[in-house]
């Protein structure tokens, strides 16, 4: 994939300043291209940190109600409006936090793997099943950490 104007502006910044996260994989560990076990952060490093997303629209209203798939859709494109509007994408995630209520089927919001992690230095990434989120009507809650290098 060929980086845009954003990307190619994150890599110049990193360059410039000389700092680099390190993505830890260690051996004896089982490997997966949908995130990193640890990621080392430079002191000084301009973090942001993306409070819990879920599926409200830009009118306060729930996208999805009961649908796990149009939830986490939409969870995404509120952490991406918020990394947008830092300056960030995707590529500068460092944690995911998905929180899914109840015992809802994880297979309809498998859309953050492939949003957040397909990438050769993804995100560590931990899924929670919790009781509930602070809408009944929520099934889906995306937090995130990114270093904006």
């Amino acid at each position: 994939h060929q980086p845009d104007n954003q990307e190619r502006f994150v890599q110049r910044r990193r360059r410039c300043l000389g700092l680099s996260i390190q993505h830890i994989n260690p051996d004896g560990m089982h490997r997966n291209p949908a995130f990193s076990h640890a990621n080392l952060i430079p002191a000084g490093a301009p973090t942001l940190l993306v409070g819990g997303q879920n599926a409200v629209d830009e009118h306060g209203q729930i996208v999805g109600e009961g649908d796990l798939g149009a939830q986490t859709a939409q969870a995404l494109a509120n952490l991406q409006l918020c990394l947008a509007a830092a300056g960030a994408t995707h590529e500068q995630l460092v944690q995911v936090k998905i929180y899914l209520a109840g015992d809802i089927d994880c297979g309809q919001g498998r859309s953050v793997d492939g949003r957040v992690g397909n990438r050769s230095n993804p995100p560590t990434v931990t899924g929670l099943r919790v009781h509930g989120l602070a809408h009944p009507d929520f099934l889906v809650e995306i937090e995130a950490v990114a270093v904006l290098l």
